[in-house]
């Protein structure tokens, strides 16, 4: 019998080894941001991840290929988009999407934990 996925996946953070990861030092602003994500499910293709991202907090710049859905469970991050007036405030309860060709800062004001979709093109 073939190993078939469930069609059902909590997001079980006791089951997932966490990855510890920083932003690339080049892209670092202020700070010594640190990450930890819990990829919870990657498809076979390999172009689609979902699980939790946490930060600690800084500003790195961002640059994004890829379509993302967020959606903030703790904590409070400033998105400051090139361009844009002002930046956005995302804390918890706040879902969004960054669509393909986003650039700007990333700024972590207080620990933040998102849950994430991915979409590689």
């Amino acid at each position: 019998m073939d190993d078939v996925p469930p069609k059902f996946l909590p997001f079980d953070l006791s089951a997932t080894v966490p990855e510890d990861g920083a932003p690339e030092p080049d892209r670092i602003v202020k700070g010594d941001p640190r990450f930890r994500t819990w990829n919870v499910e990657e498809s076979p293709d390999g172009k689609m991840f979902s699980g939790v991202w946490e930060a600690t907090p800084g500003i790195w710049r961002v640059s994004y290929d890829e379509w993302e859905f967020c959606s903030i469970q703790s904590g409070i991050s400033l998105l400051h988009e090139d361009g844009a007036e002002a930046p956005h405030r995302l804390e918890a309860g706040d879902s969004f999407v960054i669509r393909p060709g986003f650039s700007g800062l990333w700024e972590v004001v207080e620990t933040t934990r998102k849950l994430y979709v991915i979409r590689l093109p």
